[in-house]
């Protein structure tokens, strides 16, 4: 009589982690790290962070675990739509999205010019710690110095809630200079929907951020 053949257990397969397309050390605040967004993987931070009333503005108050990850995972087979995870010494610290204007609602909003990039930048709820001074201004500059130079941009418009006065005020501080407040259309599509929206657009143009 023959043995039984012995059962071999498998580990499950595990899928990589994105590679970060930017590292930068900052002074006294650790190194940061861009990388792109795995939409299932990171699902859960995310959920969390776009679930809370902070991040009302974010327009993903009340979806599930699973609409989040849908929606990140359409904007992966995009080519115009990109989204990151920010990461300080290991730990998740932001939500980044970058997008060209021209395929996206702001470009109707504006004269788009050559070299634009949108950026949308959702931050993590404070730790127990608080806020360290610094680290909000240290991060915007760790997105530009991405944006300006690895990515070659010249300009970069971002378009805040005009509700929002904490982020217009945190760009502005930041070297960004007002435009026009816009109302942006409403984006009703089988695999997303953006309710309408009135923005303040404002602008960084790579001159400017690297003389400050």
């Amino acid at each position: 009589m023959s043995e039984p053949e012995p059962t071999i257990a498998h580990e499950p397969v595990r899928e990589p982690v994105p590679q970060p397309v930017h590292e930068q050390a900052v002074d006294g605040l650790g190194t940061v790290r861009i990388r792109p967004l795995d939409p299932r993987a990171d699902a859960e931070v995310v959920h969390g962070w776009v679930s809370e009333e902070r991040a009302s503005f974010w327009g993903m108050n009340g979806l599930t675990r699973e609409q989040v990850a849908d929606i990140y995972a359409h904007m992966d087979t995009l080519d115009t739509h990109h989204a990151f995870l920010v990461l300080r010494d290991g730990d998740p610290v932001a939500l980044l999205q970058t997008y060209e204007p021209e395929a996206d609602r702001v470009g109707e909003c504006y004269d788009v010019r050559p070299g634009d990039i949108g950026v949308h930048l959702l931050l993590a709820p404070v730790g127990p710690q608080g806020t360290q001074p610094g680290w909000t201004s240290a991060l915007l500059t760790v997105i530009t110095s991405y944006v300006f130079q690895i990515l070659d941009r010249q300009r970069v418009v971002v378009d805040p809630d005009v509700r929002n006065e904490k982020a217009i005020a945190r760009f502005l501080k930041q070297g960004f200079m007002a435009g026009p407040a816009v109302v942006l259309p409403e984006v009703d599509l089988p695999e997303v929907y953006i309710p309408r929206k009135d923005a303040q657009l404002a602008f960084l143009a790579r001159e400017v951020a690297f003389s400050v």
